[in-house]
């Protein structure tokens, strides 16, 4: 009987834990204090006549809002402002969206017709936009039919399960082929995934690109643009027109990317 090669699995290290259980209590003891907080404002709200217009009164607790400034989650927020720039530039006749976070087609749609695709495609009524159902790694285009193609943090998750798509270790390679197959020449394609110095498989979330590793998923095309979000707000917002040296001791930016397939 044959013996099968031994898979390493990472195992959680001590510190590790005990870093999570800080976390843990520490976001607790953040919690009760919020609590002790929201039910004295609520007395001092009631006392001061704050529900005397309004006969029905209800909880409806928001514990986390008292910030310095408005957080919000750097790559999805600066890859479609990324995005947003380049069509307006490009102001395609007509673009296609596979599977990016569905706001943006929502959005770009006021400008400019979309057709959205998803592998679970939302039921959606808004005037020029429309929804479907499509395979990334079977695109149901014809080759070199597509003028502008966006696909966006999407074909990190390609294979891996996590959306119910069946398992495929080269999901995510599969899929950027078909894009750069439909794509029509001199057409436009926005890519965008995480990306570090090193590559990473962080099963079953996503993969972690390094920038010659996605230049490889895409042979045949050419770079446009690359332009970078760096890990952490201290290191600047989206680095337009970037070095792929802005990648050096990264471990979770976001690259985008503007490929042209040549005439």
């Amino acid at each position: 009987m044959s013996s099968q090669p031994a898979i390493k699995i990472p195992q959680f290290k001590s510190i590790s834990l005990l870093r999570k259980l800080a976390r843990v209590v520490k976001d607790h003891i953040k919690s009760c204090r919020a609590i002790r907080q929201y039910r004295l404002e609520e007395k001092q709200f009631i006392e001061a006549g704050g529900t005397s217009r309004f006969p029905h009164y209800s909880h409806y607790p928001c514990l986390t809002d008292k910030n310095a400034s408005i957080p919000f989650e750097r790559h999805y927020f600066y890859h479609p402002a990324w995005a947003c720039r380049v069509l307006r530039d490009i102001s395609p006749v007509i673009h296609i969206d596979i599977s990016s976070i569905f706001s943006f087609a929502g959005n770009i749609s006021a400008f400019f017709p979309t057709i959205y695709y998803e592998y679970q495609p939302p039921k959606v009524e808004l005037e020029d936009l429309s929804a479907d159902r499509i395979d990334l790694c079977a695109l149901t285009f014809p080759d070199n039919s597509v003028q502008c193609l966006s696909c966006m943090h999407v074909i990190e998750h390609v294979g891996l399960g996590r959306y119910g798509d069946p398992l495929d270790p080269d999901g995510d390679l599969k899929a950027a082929s078909e894009l750069a197959r439909v794509l029509a020449p001199n057409g436009h394609l926005l890519y965008v995934s995480p990306m570090a110095e090193f590559p990473r498989l962080e099963f079953n979330a996503h993969r972690v690109y390094s920038y010659s590793q996605v230049l490889s998923m895409f042979p045949t095309l050419e770079v446009v643009e690359f332009a970078c979000v760096r890990d952490d707000e201290t290191q600047g917002g989206l680095i337009r027109h970037a070095s792929e040296n802005l990648l050096k001791g990264q471990v979770n930016a976001c690259g985008c990317f503007h490929f042209r397939k040549p005439a």
